[in-house]
């Protein structure tokens, strides 16, 4: 769905910066500014500052900044159009209609006629938890040692033993066969005709990252069968797509989930503070699984159950994990079966100590390997070892790879040049490889410097946007053509235009970068870590060399582009050139 810029800039305005951070972080003014502990990293002095008057926020301490959106976005895990929506909401205006087809329209207002069902079968199961006919599903949790606020907050239910009465609720609201059926929440034959799907079960309602009810899990109370059992794939249902918890651990601030298998053990690490737990839903991790995790963590500690089957689970995520860009470490639970059984018996200190001694997702795969070997013999250590080398040959990156190979030497006891020839020999052999070819010693080994010259521009965004008095200055040399990428060039021409407006407004200019990943690029170009600078004179000088960078590089990239019969552009380079060594003796004043 677009938006147009008024309608962005609108929300915005009508959601100011220090009221909507002070709903997250306590505040406290300064000056001008509010400071607060930061929320994205830990802090025990304040190093957060929100600027009413830019409406924009910056951490000295981890470099976090941006307007109103940018910290939405971050702080709640949403992307620029669900932040847009959450603001808008929060200030009460009302966001144009999306233009639906006929089809289209139907198909939106199925899922929400779904989400409503969903959300009243959750209702209707919590309060047959309270009622008298509940006591045997919340004597079971209690029994499990969980709180009420812990079964209110995960908002747990009780299907009751009555195999039609969710169905003749639902029917009483006003819905038809037809969309019950859809909603996945009962069953239907020949025999017994329409009938609940969940009856005599313990409820877990499994929410998305939106906290809207779209499936349940099913405990048996008794000995019925399945003991366990899950909504069915449904239009607003993809088990391979969810998380069990997700809508919470998304908030938990910690840079790690912790990924159990049942709904249970995530309920358990939560109320022993461990909030950054979730579940695969009755599935085996799938890629549609670490792609949604990758969204929040790049790191995860596997919580698998210690039999054997918790083990091949494990076993099969890490390269999963792996191939998302996720690195994965695996704890174990013995002498314990669970996470819920090992918090129950040993506490939350016991389990930190286990985190801390979590084992690196390659190395412990290696050590289930190792069982298959007779490590004992020569024969069994070396075959071990070439199977140890068709995995480290699987690394693509070679820094990662070597490190993997000097860990794998270490723990094994072999040199690490005779594995590493190993790892390329084995690699070759199984066409993971072609040998290496020996580069020319003319081959130029220059790093390139274009990192370099990307700072240097975005310090200069950074300075305009600190010391509005400098543009005069700085606008005489450099102007929106000198930043070379789109988007370093794009805010310069908003941020030029502002000035000659007479309206800089920092965050106003974030509101044209509405995809996720070009808003938090142009949030750092306004928030560039600078070195810091003691005096006023060193300010001057380190201003005017970062001038005097971007301008060099830009004639530098404009001369490879240069068509050698553009006879005019060839005489606008000579007068950059020109203008270039009068920089030299250019004098910068900060006021």
């Amino acid at each position: 769905m677009y938006y147009s810029d008024e309608i962005i800039e609108e929300v915005r305005m009508k959601n100011d910066i220090v009221d909507v951070i002070s709903g997250y972080v306590k505040l406290q003014k300064k000056g001008s500014s509010y400071f607060g502990l930061c929320p994205f990293h830990n802090e025990k002095s304040p190093s957060f500052s929100v600027s009413r008057d830019k409406q924009m926020y910056y951490c000295f301490g981890c470099g976090a900044g941006g307007n109103v959106f940018t910290f939405i976005m971050e702080y709640e895990n949403y992307s620029f159009t669900e932040a847009l929506k959450f603001l808008a909401q929060r200030a009460g205006v009302e966001l144009p209609k999306e233009e639906y087809s006929k089809e289209a329209k139907e198909r939106a207002d199925l899922r929400a006629t779904l989400l409503e069902m969903n959300k009243l079968a959750g209702k209707y199961y919590y309060a047959q938890l309270k009622a008298p006919g509940g006591k045997i599903a919340h004597d079971y949790l209690t029994g499990r040692k969980l709180s009420e606020e812990t079964i209110t907050a995960f908002g747990l239910g009780y299907s009751n033993k009555y195999s039609n009465d969710l169905y003749q609720y639902l029917r009483s609201k006003g819905y038809n066969d037809d969309l019950i059926i859809k909603a996945g929440l009962v069953n239907i034959d020949e025999r017994n005709g329409i009938y609940d799907k969940f009856w005599n079960r313990v409820m877990f309602p499994i929410m998305d990252v939106n906290n809207r009810v779209i499936g349940f899990g099913g405990r048996v109370m008794g000995d019925g069968k399945p003991k366990y059992l899950n909504s069915p794939e449904t239009m607003i249902f993809d088990k391979s797509r969810n998380l069990y918890g997700l809508h919470r651990a998304r908030t938990s601030r910690k840079p790690y989930f912790l990924i159990c298998e049942g709904y249970m053990d995530v309920i358990s690490l939560h109320q022993a503070g461990f909030t950054n737990a979730v579940a695969s839903l009755g599935t085996a991790l799938t890629p549609g699984h670490a792609a949604l995790i990758k969204r929040y963590v790049s790191e995860v500690y596997l919580t698998y159950d210690s039999d054997e089957a918790g083990t091949k689970a494990a076993l099969r995520a890490v390269p999963i994990l792996k191939d998302a860009g996720i690195t994965a470490k695996v704890i174990r639970m013995e002498p314990y079966k669970d996470p819920d059984e090992f918090i129950k018996n040993l506490g939350a200190e016991a389990f930190e100590e286990r985190i801390a001694k979590a084992r690196n997702g390659f190395m412990f795969s290696l050590e289930m390997m190792e069982k298959d070997y007779d490590m004992t013999s020569p024969e069994g250590k070396t075959e071990f070892l070439r199977m140890a080398s068709r995995k480290l040959a699987e690394f693509e990156e070679e820094i990662e790879r070597n490190n993997y190979i000097e860990a794998v030497a270490k723990a094994y006891r072999v040199g690490y040049e005779e594995l590493k020839k190993l790892v390329v020999k084995t690699a070759i052999q199984s066409g993971q490889a072609t040998p290496a070819v020996r580069p020319k010693q003319t081959q130029d080994k220059t790093v390139p410097k274009e990192d370099g010259h990307m700072k240097s521009q975005k310090i200069l965004l950074t300075w305009l946007i600190d010391h509005e008095e400098l543009f005069p200055q700085i606008s005489r040399y450099i102007t929106p053509e000198d930043f070379t990428t789109d988007l370093y060039r794009q805010v310069a021409e908003l941020l030029f235009e502002q000035y000659e407006q007479g309206d800089v407004n920092p965050a106003k200019i974030m509101n044209h970068f509405t995809e996720e990943a070009d808003h938090r690029e142009a949030a750092s170009l306004f928030h560039t870590r600078i070195k810091e600078l003691t005096t006023k004179q060193e300010q001057e000088k380190a201003i005017k060399e970062t001038i005097i960078r971007v301008k060099a590089y830009s004639i530098e990239e404009a001369t490879k582009k240069l068509d050698p019969t553009d006879i005019q552009g060839l005489q606008r380079l000579m007068n950059a050139k020109k203008a270039l060594q009068d920089l030299q003796k250019l004098h910068i004043s900060i006021n």
